[in-house]
């Protein structure tokens, strides 16, 4: 377990421009890479037809990987890196970090084939494990405790555009090449290294000596796989096969050693107490709920539009924008109702109306695109609205109640949560559509799939219901 010493956030002494840096210049530098990490998850939707041209004979379950790959090794190594990062040094890691996330996604852009691409999109999702839960780490232990809170909500809101973002901004890169999706990660990453080396001081936990469960690290990484293939592939093998149901046998095995040695060994990749206090348990079941739906609807609407409607990417992109256009606004909003509003009634209500948004979907929607803004922008207004007020409550609930030298620890887990569940929306999706040939199997496939996604996003603000937070004077 990891030692309960209090003196977990001390910041090491920094030489050079750093000393003098203000806080709001290091949370612009830490938001910067997170945004990457996060815009990563998702850039890559509109660019899934683009792709599986450009590798011919991939179908929509081969390319589904290239999300699915990064999802899963960013969700299994950000708890090991977060807490190696704490012994060796946060800024130390939050710079290899960022340079392997750089070069990998150079790599990503230069990748003759698909499954290259998806051994480097595993390369770039180490990357940006590293960095995650360390710029968050850094950012803590650099500003005030009184004012922690609302650095971590402007943080997450950062995070949040960019999950929201990403079909944008991979519509208007996809015009050129899906390639420059990746590219154009380079001058942003050596932006960050350089601009963290000189202004963002150093963290470390005085109270870390082990290296979390690697083993454990690995069992969760392939029980995702193989759960995730079991999904995605079980159409095409059949529910019934062998290979799917050995696939999610596997899975359960491996995910069950998986729980037995968090309890067993002495410093596990996940601390079973942390998931005893309730406000961290009902935020986690909630993320991994909520991001099963946003990563389904994400995909689900550049498909439709994609596939159904015949769209370009940059129109697909552009269609998209009102979603994460409300995002920060909605965010400012939810920070002001946060003191008013209880966080467990403010995350369900996002969740109900994302929910809400889905299910206007199914009565609007219809074969011709010409008519976008009647069927589908209310629709994207309302999503972004729920997404402001859910994703953003959920991360900063997340580890309230947690001892501030968990909070770290408790961060990164809250984000492998929400990692898991873009695993199983996209796995979930991918099963659901299937490969139809007609308009009318399309349809009757994406209804389901629609439905699906406003089912879990009301079990998310079920599970929303329990973030009941204790009150604090500081964060």
């Amino acid at each position: 377990m990891t030692n309960d010493n209090p003196v977990a956030l001390a910041v090491a002494p920094s030489a050079g421009p750093s000393a003098g840096s203000g806080p709001r210049s290091i949370l612009a530098i830490l938001s910067l890479a997170g945004f990457m990490a996060n815009l990563d998850v998702f850039i890559v939707n509109v660019a899934f037809d683009k792709i599986a041209d450009d590798f011919h004979g991939s179908s929509i379950g081969d390319v589904s990987w290239v999300l699915n790959a990064y999802a899963i090794i960013f969700a299994a190594l950000l708890v090991p890196l977060g807490r190696l990062a704490d012994r060796i040094g946060r800024k130390r890691m939050f710079q290899v970090g960022m340079g392997l996330f750089t070069l990998a996604s150079v790599a990503c852009g230069l990748a003759p084939g698909l499954w290259w691409l998806v051994v480097f999109r595993a390369v770039q999702a180490a990357g940006a494990a590293a960095l995650t839960p360390t710029a968050l780490g850094l950012l803590l232990a650099a500003v005030p405790a009184t004012k922690r809170m609302h650095y971590v909500r402007i943080w997450s809101a950062v995070a949040a555009v960019a999950a929201a973002a990403g079909p944008v901004l991979g519509g208007l890169l996809v015009t050129a090449s899906w390639r420059w999706v990746f590219l154009v990660n380079l001058p942003i990453g050596v932006f960050a290294i350089v601009a963290a080396r000189r202004k963002v001081p150093d963290s470390r936990d005085a109270g870390t000596s082990r290296i979390p469960d690697i083993i454990g690290s690995v069992l969760l990484t392939v029980g995702i796989a193989a759960l995730a293939l079991a999904i995605v592939k079980g159409g095409d093998w059949g529910w019934g096969a062998g290979r799917t149901i050995g696939g999610f046998v596997v899975a359960g095995l491996l995910l069950g050693a998986f729980a037995w040695r968090a309890e067993h060994h002495p410093v596990p990749v996940v601390e079973p107490d942390l998931y005893r206090v309730r406000t961290f348990a009902s935020a986690n079941l909630a993320m991994v709920t909520f991001g099963l739906g946003m990563s389904a609807y994400l995909l689900i609407t550049v498909l439709w539009m994609q596939n159904v409607w015949h769209w370009s990417v940059i129109a697909t992109g552009f269609a998209v924008a009102p979603a994460p256009a409300m995002v920060p606004i909605v965010t400012v909003l939810a920070q002001r109702l946060v003191h008013r509003i209880p966080a467990s009634v403010l995350s369900a209500l996002g969740c109900v109306l994302f929910a809400a948004g889905t299910i206007l979907t199914l009565s609007r929607i219809g074969a011709d695109g010409a008519h976008y803004a009647d069927q589908l922008l209310p629709v994207h207004l309302l999503v972004g609205v729920g997404i402001g007020f859910a994703l953003p409550t959920i991360l900063a609930s997340a580890t309230h109640d947690l001892p501030q030298h968990r909070a770290s620890t408790g961060s990164a887990v809250i984000n492998m949560a929400r990692q898991i569940g873009f695993v199983l929306g996209i796995s979930v999706l991918v099963a659901i559509l299937g490969t139809p040939t007609t308009y009318r199997a399309a349809h009757t496939a994406f209804v389901h799939g629609w439905w699906t996604i406003a089912i879990v996003e009301l079990v998310a603000a079920v599970a929303s219901l329990g973030i009941v937070r204790r009150r604090t004077t500081a964060t």
